[in-house]
């Protein structure tokens, strides 16, 4: 029988899909049974880990057990013995406390007994004073029924009287000593007179403390001076200037080393002249006018001092203080005109280092603003001029160099170099300065304040080229006879305290004024 070869085909085909099919189902049994011993294998090893897990964890729970009771026995016993020693110390301090009460207890004892025996005493001679004062009492009420005063009027008149005397024997017996040493001492007072004008820089002195104010004629002299001298000593004593009335036709000489003071007496005088009517409250009137008219001047100047050097932004106190260096001099030099000098050169040399000049010229022109006030407050007018210029908000750098121009600290700043060098220029400059008039002008301020250092004194004017003082006192506070011992007590604090050629006279003024207005 013949197949067809189609149908071998399709049964080789058949068979080959049934064995594929029989092989698949056996290897799903084969990895089927791979996999179940897998799992098995699996869980064993799980069981045998969380075996092992539990027994290392029972082993570690053990020892923590048994590490937290060794350290709960150790802090056990560390609490015990702490404890033991506190107690201990706590025993001896209740030992020390009992023993300082027991003493305490002792001294308390010992005061209670001192103190019965101070009041025990206490109560008799209070009993004794008690006494006394019924007698001192009787006594007195006596001696005021005799007397006719109460005990306080008459220890009122006691020390009244007592005082008056004292002070009037004290005034009498100076008066003689003085008359006696003067009649004694003429020739010793004419040889120290000489030396005095021989070491006298008469012509510095004339050259920068005196003014001359012409006069139209001599008849003025004589108005001058007034009845009795009443107008000349009102000048004088309203200015604090000396006004010497010589043989010098036309002419009065102003004598006074403050420049300022003089000036106002120059304007004054100048004033009254011309206006004719010359007396007491008129000199007042022109004396007030002229300190008005110089106080503007001295601001013009210091505004004009800024104007020229270009600085903007000091204060205005800054402004008034230089306008007074108008006034002043040093050694002879016009120490506005040093400060303008020193401020160009300080903005020359700062403008050729290639550093601000306006800087420059405002350390210049402050330099030396301490002298404007070092007659008035004690201290060099380096440190014054440091003060003020502190005070009225200048940089530091002003400052620093105001401070060093002379060499009191040491320059930090090359603008603090440049004002030295300035300086040190502008004073050696030929002509510029002449070497006593400082010392001169010191001295002469350094008497005043001597002058003034005493209770009572108002004012004080050191005039004659320092060969006197004018002292003004408050007639309230210092009467007649205390005068003439306010003045030898001046003249001693002179002798102790200053160095002087020849002799200086102190010259005490005491006026009273009663002022009322007819209305």
């Amino acid at each position: 029988m013949n197949v067809p070869i189609w149908v071998c085909i399709l049964i080789a085909v058949l068979a080959a899909a049934v064995a594929g099919a029989v092989a698949f189902m056996a290897g799903i049994a084969h990895r089927k049974k791979q996999a179940e011993a897998a799992i098995g294998s699996a869980e064993q090893e799980a069981k045998r880990i969380v075996s092992d897990a539990i027994k290392t964890s029972e082993a570690k729970k053990k020892e923590t057990i048994l590490e937290g009771k060794d350290e709960i026995h150790r802090l056990r016993n560390e609490s015990e013995k702490e404890l033991n020693e506190r107690r201990k110390e706590i025993q001896r301090q209740e030992r020390r406390v009992q023993q300082k009460e027991e003493t305490l207890d002792k001294k308390i004892e010992s005061l209670e007994a001192k103190e019965e025996a101070v009041a025990k005493k206490n109560k008799k001679a209070e009993e004794r004073l008690q006494e006394a004062e019924t007698v001192k009492k009787s006594q007195f009420e006596v001696l005021e029924r005799i007397s006719g005063f109460t005990m306080e009027q008459a220890k009122d008149y006691l020390l009244k009287n007592l005082e008056n005397e004292l002070v009037h024997e004290k005034a009498v017996k100076v008066m003689e000593i003085e008359q006696q040493t003067r009649d004694e001492a003429e020739k010793s007072a004419r040889e120290i007179i000489a030396l005095a004008i021989q070491r006298c820089a008469a012509d510095h002195v004339a050259e920068a403390a005196i003014s001359v104010v012409p006069l139209p004629n001599d008849e003025m002299k004589g108005r001058i001076i007034g009845r009795e001298g009443r107008n000349i000593r009102a000048i004088e004593t309203l200015t604090g200037v000396d006004l010497i009335i010589d043989d010098t036709p036309e002419a009065i000489t102003l004598s006074c080393f403050e420049p300022v003071r003089r000036e106002i007496a120059r304007i004054a005088l100048e004033r009254l002249i011309s206006d004719g009517r010359i007396h007491p409250a008129r000199i007042e009137e022109m004396v007030e006018k002229a300190r008005r008219e110089v106080e503007q001047t001295i601001k013009q100047e210091g505004e004009r001092a800024i104007i020229e050097t270009g600085v903007n932004g000091i204060h205005p106190e800054l402004v008034k203080l230089l306008g007074r260096l108008r006034y002043r001099t040093s050694y002879g030099q016009n120490v506005l005109n040093h400060s303008l000098e020193v401020a160009y050169l300080s903005g020359l040399m700062a403008s050729e280092l290639g550093l601000d000049p306006t800087m420059a010229r405002r350390a210049g022109l402050l330099h030396d603003i301490g002298k404007a006030l070092d007659h008035e407050i004690e201290g060099s007018h380096v440190d014054i001029g440091v003060e003020a210029a502190r005070k009225y908000k200048e940089s530091e750098a002003i400052i620093h160099a105001i401070h060093a121009h002379h060499g009191d600290v040491e320059p930090k700043t090359i603008i603090a170099c440049i004002v030295q060098a300035a300086d040190a220029i502008s004073a050696a400059r030929p002509g510029a300065r002449r070497e006593n008039l400082e010392n001169y002008i010191k001295r002469l301020e350094k008497l005043e304040e001597v002058a003034s250092s005493f209770d009572g004194v108002d004012r004080c004017y050191a005039i004659q080229a320092g060969r006197e003082v004018r002292v003004i006192v408050k007639p309230e506070v210092i009467g007649d006879d205390k005068m003439v011992l306010l003045a030898r007590d001046i003249c001693k604090k002179i002798e102790s305290d200053l160095e002087y050629p020849g002799q200086i006279k102190v010259n005490l003024i005491r006026e009273s004024r009663a002022i009322e207005y007819a209305k």
